[in-house]
């Protein structure tokens, strides 16, 4: 394996914080295609040996991983992820860490989520950049019942930035604290819309630890919630006509040599570049393809069809909400800091898939010179279908059907995630269309049973 990566020089460092943090046992963790934490558990004075040979564990078990015939998969860990969890302390000390996943031959496994974005990233630093992420994570906090059940009402009755003084504000904070511990940085946290709804906002960081941030977060935020008797559900739409969930992605890219953010252009109305304008083109281009995977759920789509700010348009813009890429204005003392913000995707996503066809999207728009379409200010939801035709502005698929449908015809993003996950995605997700389409809702129930 250490061919491939090398004997990391942190692994002194690493031990040095097991023994100080009085560490007795060690999660390496890895994601399945559909971004679901998997761990293997090993006691901590193991981690030489796993580092030097890595730890075995049967693919063929792990959704969307391996067939029988190719079970043998090896996890490596990247010793710079490593993590306290605060949660698990005293007699059960543990920490975290984030694997690669090889191949018995000592190749890095093309159906390693991680392994798909890194692949990006380095498509992007071959033409000289850095991609950087920050994603808005909003969430539902519900309450259980008296039998542990989990009731589909939430804990309070707040509403955007409200303050208040009840659970919700100290669970946030405790949220945020336990985040911080995890080394995972949190700009900002408040309420959303909806009652119940939450919102934590991530700094910006390179792509690859943005992600495995944005992981972090999803079982830390479940744990803490478990600790009050609450849950937390990153399901986009749980309560029907009221805001969903989204996870809203800034998106830089910069100069991997100098750092200089290759998006601003203080010269230009909207402060984009020609770089940043390819790049836009090219997520616009792709946007029917991409949202397969950054809104992978057949419930995703009913966040994007309820007009509660979620986007249904294939545009951009600045001030608009409903847009699906915004490039937000910037204070004067802000020159230079554009960023792109997409807002189709929801915080059920695989991250490092999400990221991944993002940026090779994006990419796409630069190499080809893309051009970007105008902005529209306008609200979209108030256009006719023939206004929308005249303007050119397309629509986001309106089922998970039709978005596998875009990503099988869309051989851009099909090359982003490879050949194992693109084929082992599209497999998953027609099996979840069909196992809803079979459904019989009480929805029809109540509409059509007496009445025909």
């Amino acid at each position: 394996m250490n061919g491939f990566w090398g004997r990391s020089e942190l692994l002194d460092e690493v031990q040095r914080r097991l023994k100080a943090d009085d560490i007795r046992f060690l999660n390496l963790q890895f994601t399945d295609i559909v971004g679901l934490v998997k761990s293997v558990t090993i006691p901590a004075e193991q981690l030489p040996e796993v580092v030097e040979r890595g730890h075995w564990f049967d693919g063929s078990a792990i959704e969307g991983f391996a067939r029988v015939a190719e079970a043998d998969m090896y996890l490596v860990p990247d010793l710079s992820t490593y993590a306290v969890i605060p949660w698990m302390r005293g007699e059960t000390a543990t920490a975290r860490l984030i694997c690669w996943v090889f191949t018995p031959a000592g190749e890095p496994f093309a159906g390693d989520p991680r392994y798909v974005l890194l692949r990006a990233v380095k498509a992007a630093r071959e033409l000289g950049f850095e991609y950087r992420t920050a994603p808005e994570v909003e969430f539902f906090l519900f309450r259980r019942d008296d039998s542990g059940q989990i009731a589909p009402l939430p804990h309070d009755q707040a509403s955007y930035f409200d303050f208040t003084t009840d659970l919700a504000i100290q669970v946030r904070q405790e949220m945020v604290r336990t985040l911080q511990i995890m080394g995972v940085r949190v700009e900002a946290s408040h309420h959303e819309l909806a009652a119940g709804q939450h919102e934590l906002d991530l700094a910006m960081t390179e792509a690859i630890a943005s992600a495995d941030q944005t992981v972090t977060l999803r079982y830390a935020l479940k744990a803490v919630a478990q600790a009050h008797n609450l849950h937390v559900t990153f399901m986009p739409k749980p309560i029907q006509g009221t805001y969903g969930s989204g996870m809203h992605i800034h998106q830089g890219l910069f100069d991997a040599e100098t750092g200089r953010n290759v998006f601003a252009d203080p010269n230009d109305e909207y402060g984009l570049s020609e770089v940043g304008r390819y790049f836009v083109a090219g997520q616009l281009y792709h946007a029917r393809a991409i949202t397969a995977v950054t809104s992978p759920l057949v419930n995703s789509y009913k966040r994007l069809a309820s007009g509660f700010e979620a986007p249904a348009h294939i545009s951009w813009a600045r001030i608009n909400s409903a847009a699906l890429i915004r490039v937000p204005k910037l204070a004067p003392d802000q020159v230079g800091r554009t960023r792109v913000e997409i807002r189709s995707p929801d915080p059920a996503c695989n991250p490092y898939l999400a990221f991944a066809v993002l940026l090779w999207a994006g990419l796409d728009g630069i190499r080809r010179r893309l051009p970007l379409p105008e902005p529209v200010e306008e609200n979209l939801y108030q256009m006719d279908v023939t206004e929308l035709r005249r303007r050119n502005i397309g629509l986001l698929p309106m089922s998970l059907a039709e978005a596998l449908d875009a990503l099988e015809q869309d051989p851009v993003i099909i090359e982003a995630l490879g050949p194992p996950v693109f084929e082992r995605f599209i497999e998953a997700k027609r099996l979840e269309w069909a196992g809803y389409r079979d459904q019989v809702t009480p929805w029809e129930l109540a509409r059509y049973l007496e009445a025909y």
